[in-house]
């Protein structure tokens, strides 16, 4: 059986992820990402793979969320009153350029990963992201085919940034090789779709020997009317998106996999929350992310332990070094 685990994008939401695989390794002999044959995360969730795929446990990942994320999603950075500020902040969002200056976030994937590089993975790797000078899909991967020869070279840091540069909160990325990319989340914002692809078309495992934990960023729960403005619906364009998009992938594994009708395969963590309160970039709430996640573990560790936690993944063994 090979295993697969997917997160999600969702900003300052990856704490949820991040809690929920923290909670469940505290029973488990090793780090968790050793337990996972492959391994797919898109912007938050694709700083989590990397991490959890070089070898970090989950716990420290998390201690990286609480303690770093104020900084990368800093509320006042003007020195003017904090309301004042805010209203600065967001005006220079909508009219001037990103929200957010990526040197925290740089900072902080630096102290995490260091000039470790992607060939350092112990897990076969994804990090979907993508180009916009050609608008076309740029997928970091590990050399877990003969074809994969470049990827396995790049750093950890900048598979992290790129991933994580999603447009209007930061910059565009630009790696040392200098490509200039963004986040993944522009069109896979849920990678499992793309990982059971992957599995099956590259790495030739079969189907129904696939099994496969997908954790989501949490699900806004939204009023759809029948008609909408251009005003009004603007300003839902993304989370809609993005929705539909997690839709359509977590659709195309169930597919290929046979699940629900031939087996169980997919097991999908995530949570609906009301619309608006948990924003992408809100770090008042990550004690409450933390809560939830780790109540949820609770519920699903008895669940997943025979799946996915009885023994370690085979070595993985790469292509290239």
């Amino acid at each position: 059986m090979k295993r697969i685990l997917t997160i999600d994008g969702g900003g300052i939401r990856g704490t949820f992820p991040a809690a929920f695989l923290a909670n469940l390794e505290k029973d488990l002999k090793y780090p968790i990402g050793r337990y996972f044959d492959l391994i797919s995360g898109t912007s938050t969730g694709g700083i989590i793979a990397i991490g959890l795929a070089l070898g970090m446990s989950a716990a420290d990942i998390l201690k990286l969320y609480e303690e770093k994320g104020p900084a990368i999603f800093a509320q006042t950075r003007s020195g003017l009153p904090g309301w004042l500020a805010r209203h600065f902040q967001r005006g220079k969002w909508l009219f001037w350029g990103p929200k957010y200056s990526a040197e925290p976030l740089r900072e902080a994937m630096t102290d995490a990963f260091g000039n470790r590089r992607l060939g350092e993975s112990g897990t076969r790797l994804m990090i979907p992201a993508w180009h916009p000078q050609t608008q076309g899909v740029y997928i970091f991967k590990t050399a877990h085919h003969p074809r994969f020869e470049t990827d396995y070279k790049e750093l950890a840091v900048d598979a992290a940034m790129a991933t994580a540069a999603a447009p209007t909160y930061f910059a565009q990325h630009i790696t040392a090789n200098d490509v200039g990319l963004v986040d993944g989340g522009l069109w896979a914002n849920n990678p499992t779709g793309i990982a059971v692809v992957e599995a099956i078309a590259t790495l030739g495992w079969p189907a129904d020997d696939l099994k496969v934990l997908s954790i989501g960023c949490l699900e806004d729960i939204k009023v759809v009317r029948e008609a909408y403005g251009a005003a009004r619906l603007a300003p839902q364009l993304a989370s809609l998106f993005m929705a539909g998009q997690s839709h359509g992938s977590l659709g195309i594994a169930h597919i290929l996999t046979g699940d629900p009708h031939e087996r169980k395969a997919i097991y999908r963590i995530s949570q609906p929350v009301p619309d608006g309160f948990y924003t992408l970039d809100n770090t008042r709430r990550i004690s409450e992310l933390k809560d939830r996640a780790f109540a949820e573990a609770r519920t699903q560790k008895p669940l997943l332990q025979p799946e996915f936690f009885s023994e370690p993944a085979e070595e993985f063994v790469p292509t290239h070094r």
